[in-house]
């Protein structure tokens, strides 16, 4: 017998669609600086976060964070940047949360 997946409640895709805004402008603000060390790195793992398989698994949005994290840690970058990098991480947080309480219900 072949089952279905369920879409995910309101508030789950409420939660994914904030983690995709703070993505984006996380995206728009490397763009906007662009030409600092590494921001090609950045730019580059930022469209993998944000792609749709990663959409699809969160562990491999969670690499791709981590590695966001770690270059615009290790790197000359804009403070609005770097400011951008820990809203996605909140963002992250609470969909991981989310999910878990979906779960829950």
């Amino acid at each position: 017998m072949m089952g279905f997946d369920t879409e995910p409640t309101g508030y789950i895709k409420t939660a994914l669609s904030d983690l995709q805004g703070a993505w984006t402008v996380l995206r728009e603000s490397i763009v906007e600086h662009f030409g600092f060390p590494d921001s090609d790195k950045l730019l580059f793992h930022v469209d993998e976060a944000m792609s749709w398989e990663s959409v699809r698994n969160l562990n491999k949005m969670k690499a791709a964070l981590l590695l966001v994290q770690n270059i615009a840690s290790q790197t000359d970058c804009p403070t609005e940047v770097r400011e951008w990098v820990d809203d996605v991480r909140v963002s992250f947080d609470e969909t991981q949360t989310a999910i878990a309480e979906g779960r829950a219900e």
